[in-house]
């Protein structure tokens, strides 16, 4: 057992330190900082409670009136804050709870002396199956349950009942709890975790110092290394994502790879969180030389301005220099001027629209299919195969387009694609997947090497082909730690398809998901994956993907669907709703109003200011600071990857939410547009953590339906 001092601080106390009065909060940082220097120190009174139910519990003042609870063990030299309260509640809550080392997993657990197993289950007495009958106490004392927590596990019936039950469950528990749920193994749950060998071999149940560097612990306590690290977590107390990582996350995050890695996970599992202390601890452990860079990449220049935002709270400013966060299309197009190619990508889609218009002109004809058509086998074929000529064309690929189409038939298509590609090159203009192709031909051709150690993707399942190809050129031979992938095809709103494999960017064997949401809650989650229903998804990789057992451990209020008989009487039940007083009250602090389109957004954001509500439109360069009242505007394409309190989904009628290309005859364009349009739906939703209020006027956009 070591002598050597390790002083911690729960999640919890954190989040106690939130909610305490100002003045309490000075006295706690003051506490805080001598208590970590040195926890010894004469000065500090660590009293006993006699009425705790732990005999390692302590408390210590601040103040005439708080406790905090400390965790200080007869044996060792190991101090943990648990909890900060008014005396009284302080001492309520140490005569209720107790810490333990888990014997088979190693974790450290904080542990209720109340638990009410008639309340968890209405059918306990009934002779229904239990949900985990297949298993025996053995088992689930191997993923960490208490031995006290079986009869609570053994009453649950159904995945509801679980989710009643959860409060009582240690965090670390319920997720492999779900996981079993799910239909996972045993064999399957344990290889996630940490330990779990089932013998309990190696653990001492008294060394609590040893407890804290187990990945189990560290999704609820950190060892406080420095002041500085101090003073940081105190600053922004409730940015736990800054501290704890969930040990599927830390897995991930803190390990040297054979090569490159995939991380999936559903909408809220904490990918992109992921992906930042991924970097930070690359520059600081693996890549630590002064030359030495990271390269952060993304889809869209408003998360990459997130990204940024974030890595700052987390990097000291020697780390933030030496990664460098952009969104690919910056990437490319800096490229392409610092190397003078003499032509620029074509990102006017007004400009391109009018391109197709006379490229089906010059056909002569209009073209012999569906106007769509054209520009889904532009962009879904053609583009990414790098297809230049009619003869290429003739012997393409066309997989996953569903509609058959014989040599005649593409013999009769290209023309158009000749003709609208003419038009761009008479113009100085390359689409996009032209010039990722020739940039990536370019470096290869000169054999240039950047300085990028190693390549970090957010939003992966919105990029495509070309750009993985591109980006293995930049990363150049495979090598350790050089990619770090991150995505959800679940997510997928532009289109854009990959498979890694086939980018020369080999991830067998190092594929990972994430399953606990921790964004939204089960109520509003469950409600979105239900839009997702039976949809075919893809796991970036070829293979198929899926949300079995993805879960939010935090429940709230279920979703709310408002119809109304005009646009008018939606938003004055809109204005009613967002000038409520009470939802500031219920902690309800930022909201945004979502809308599909831009027209909308104007629509609405007129009548909502008549109305005396007054939103802030969220432009490109937006930094999550709204006005004083909290309220932003947006389009479902703008809210990607941000989040808020509560997401008001506004204008949600059949007219304004529906399907494009519903009324074509073509049922690969029907089905390609409803996938699109319930995934960004599903994105829509999950940008809320607490709140989803959707409202519309007329008949309701059969999407909702779904789920």
């Amino acid at each position: 057992m070591s002598n050597e001092i390790k002083v911690a601080i729960a999640q919890e106390a954190l989040s106690c330190f939130a909610r305490v009065p100002q003045k309490v909060q000075k006295k706690v940082s003051e506490f805080l900082s001598k208590f970590m220097s040195n926890p010894e120190l004469p000065g500090i009174n660590y009293e006993s409670i006699r009425t705790a139910a732990d005999r390692n519990l302590r408390s210590v003042r601040f103040g005439d009136d708080y406790r905090g609870i400390i965790l200080k063990p007869e044996q060792g030299v190991v101090y943990v804050l648990l909890w900060i309260d008014r005396h009284d509640e302080a001492y309520d809550w140490a005569a209720r709870h107790r810490c333990r080392v888990h014997p088979d997993t190693g974790a450290l657990q904080v542990l209720s002396t109340e638990y009410k197993v008639e309340e968890v289950s209405p059918a306990v007495e009934t002779k229904e199956a239990g949900l985990f009958d297949a298993f025996s106490d053995r088992d689930l004392g191997r993923i960490g349950l208490p031995e006290e927590l079986l009869p609570v596990v053994r009453s649950l019936q159904t995945e509801e009942d679980l989710d009643r039950a959860a409060a009582q469950i240690p965090e670390e528990v319920c997720d492999p709890l779900y996981q079993l749920a799910a239909g996972y193994s045993l064999q399957e749950v344990l290889a996630e975790l940490e330990a779990g060998t089932g013998d309990g071999a190696g653990v001492d149940v008294d060394d609590f110092a040893a407890a804290l560097e187990r990945m189990n612990s560290q999704r609820r306590f950190v060892v406080v290394e420095s002041e500085l690290e101090l003073q940081a977590m105190l600053n922004a107390p409730m940015e736990k994502w800054r501290v704890f990582l969930h040990p599927a996350q830390r897995k991930l995050v803190e390990r040297s790879w054979s090569g490159p890695v995939s991380v999936l996970g559903g909408a809220g599992t904490g990918k992109t969180v992921a992906a930042m202390h991924r970097a930070r601890w690359l520059v600081a452990r693996i890549f630590p030389e002064r030359g030495d860079r990271i390269l952060f990449t993304t889809f869209t220049r408003n998360l990459a301005e997130d990204i940024r935002g974030n890595l700052r709270r987390i990097c000291s400013v020697e780390q933030m220099g030496r990664i460098e966060v952009v969104h690919m299309d910056k990437w490319v197009s800096d490229f392409i001027k610092e190397q003078k190619f003499g032509w620029q990508i074509a990102w006017n889609e007004a400009q391109k629209r009018e391109f197709w218009q006379s490229a089906l002109i010059e056909d002569g004809t209009g073209g012999k299919m569906d106007a769509r058509f054209y520009r889904e086998e532009w962009e879904q074929v053609v583009l990414p195969q790098g297809i230049a000529n009619r003869e290429e064309y003739l012997l393409a690929d066309r997989r996953g387009r569903k509609g058959r189409l014989n040599r005649a038939g593409r013999a009769a298509v290209w023309p158009v694609f000749d003709a609208y590609r003419r038009q761009l090159q008479e113009k100085g203009l390359r689409e996009e997947e032209d010039a990722l192709r020739e940039v990536r031909q370019y470096i290869q051709g000169k054999a240039m090497v950047f300085p990028y150690r190693a390549i970090l993707v957010d939003e992966a399942q919105d990029m495509g082909t070309q750009v993985f190809l591109l980006l293995r050129a930049i990363a150049g031979e495979p090598r350790p730690n050089d990619l770090f992938l991150v995505g959800d095809a679940h997510q997928r709103i532009y289109g854009k398809k990959v498979v890694y494999g086939r980018c020369g960017i080999d991830v067998v064997g190092r594929s990972r998901k994430l399953r606990i949401n921790y964004r939204t809650t089960e109520e509003i989650r469950r409600k979105a994956v239900g839009i997702l229903d039976n949809l075919p998804v893809d796991n970036l990789d070829g293979g198929a993907d899926d949300v079995k057992a993805y879960k939010s451990l935090v429940h709230g209020a279920a979703p709310e669907f408002r119809s109304c008989k005009s646009f008018e009487k939606e938003c004055d039940f809109l204005a009613g709703y967002l000038l409520d007083e009470k939802r500031k009250a219920n902690g309800v602090t930022s909201v945004c109003v979502v809308l599909r389109t831009n027209d909308l957004v104007d629509h609405y954001k007129e009548a909502l200011e008549k109305r005396g509500v007054h939103p802030v439109l969220l432009k490109r360069d937006f930094s999550e600071d709204m006005s004083h009242d909290g309220i932003g505007m947006a389009t479902m394409h703008r809210v990607k990857g941000l989040e808020f309190d509560a997401i008001v989904l506004a204008g949600a009628g059949k007219k304004n939410l529906r399907i494009p290309g519903s009324e074509s005859e073509d049922p690969e364009l029907h089905e390609d547009s409803s996938i699109t349009e319930r995934s960004l739906l599903y994105v829509a939703l999950t940008r809320a953590r607490k709140e989803v209020l959707v409202t519309w006027h007329g008949d309701p956009s059969p999407l909702l339906l779904q789920g």
